[in-house]
């Protein structure tokens, strides 16, 4: 497990990972997928 948290940790810091948290970051202010990804976890969760 440890292996795994040093990976994303590695990735995290990484150009391409700093590119990817900054477009979550955008995607998350936009209030149109912040929407979207309430619908989706709110499909998610009543599945259990």
């Amino acid at each position: 497990m440890a292996g795994l948290l040093n990976r994303i940790k590695q990735f995290a810091r990484s150009p391409q990972g700093r590119r990817a948290a900054e477009q979550a970051r955008r995607a998350a202010a936009d209030p149109r997928k912040r929407a979207q990804a309430q619908r989706l976890l709110g499909r998610l969760r009543g599945r259990r």
